[in-house]
């Protein structure tokens, strides 16, 4: 792991999420080829973006969060942007729809994304 990313765990998974604008989330495992074929990716992305959270959650050791999350299939991408889930996939990307990604979400437009959660919420 490098050190632009950072381990998250059941306690601060949450924190994490909700005190930070933009959050990557690899779910993982060691014994997992996938996964470690995205983890230089996922570190590079990291190293080139300083300005987000890059964060790792070891499926293995992390059993009760992966299944909180409904994690089926590793490596899943999580991305949170204003304490909402606005992208989530299993599987590896390369690194130019990593890079992509992270654009797309930057130029989200969060007030519309909050009024649709919103107007979801009360249905």
């Amino acid at each position: 792991m490098s050190t632009a990313t950072i381990d998250l765990t059941a306690e601060t998974f949450s924190s994490t999420i909700e005190s930070n604008d933009i959050v990557l989330v690899d779910w993982w495992a060691s014994w997992c080829g996938p996964c470690r074929m995205f983890a230089p990716i996922f570190d590079e992305a990291a190293t080139k973006h300083p300005d987000l959270v890059f964060a790792k959650v070891d499926t293995e050791a992390q059993q009760e969060l992966a299944g909180a999350a409904n994690i089926r299939s590793i490596p899943t991408l999580m991305v949170f942007r204003e304490n909402v889930l606005v992208f989530s996939q299993a599987g590896a990307l390369p690194a130019h729809a990593l890079d992509d990604l992270i654009s797309q979400v930057k130029a989200l437009d969060m007030a519309k994304v909050h009024a649709a959660v919103a107007e979801r919420q009360g249905d």
